[in-house]
């Protein structure tokens, strides 16, 4: 019984963040959302479509998020220019310890979210 691989990962906003949430996920990330089945619409939140993943964007108060080392990491290409966008709209951005084949930094959401954006080297 293997694991087959990831299907969705989970952040949370304060309740009622929603609209401010996507304003930073879909409109600046140009993430799509998508339908959430009707029996968790009451809930609050939404989801999101990410290459061939889904985020799925929760409400709850009470959370530390910039307490925590949690995070979901983006691959992209052209990191410089998602730093560029990202230090335009007035994200802090931190360069990431370096990893073999990767260039990355992280940011933090409206929310405290922590953010990782990672783009492979391209090998000379």
């Amino acid at each position: 019984m293997p694991v087959l691989g990831i299907h969705h990962v989970q952040i949370t906003v304060p309740k009622g963040a929603e609209e401010e949430a996507r304003r930073f996920y879909c409109e600046l990330l140009g993430l799509v959302e998508i339908a959430k089945p009707e029996a968790l619409r009451g809930r609050g939140g939404f989801w999101l479509k990410a290459g061939s993943l889904q985020v799925h964007v929760g409400t709850e108060d009470g959370v530390a998020r910039t307490a925590t080392k949690a995070h979901v990491a983006y691959q992209v290409t052209g990191l410089a220019g998602w730093r560029a966008l990202l230090e335009k709209c007035g994200c802090r951005v931190l360069d990431s310890v370096p990893i073999p084949g990767f260039d990355r930094f992280e940011t933090r959401d409206p929310f405290g979210n922590r953010i990782e954006f990672i783009e492979p080297l391209q090998e000379s």
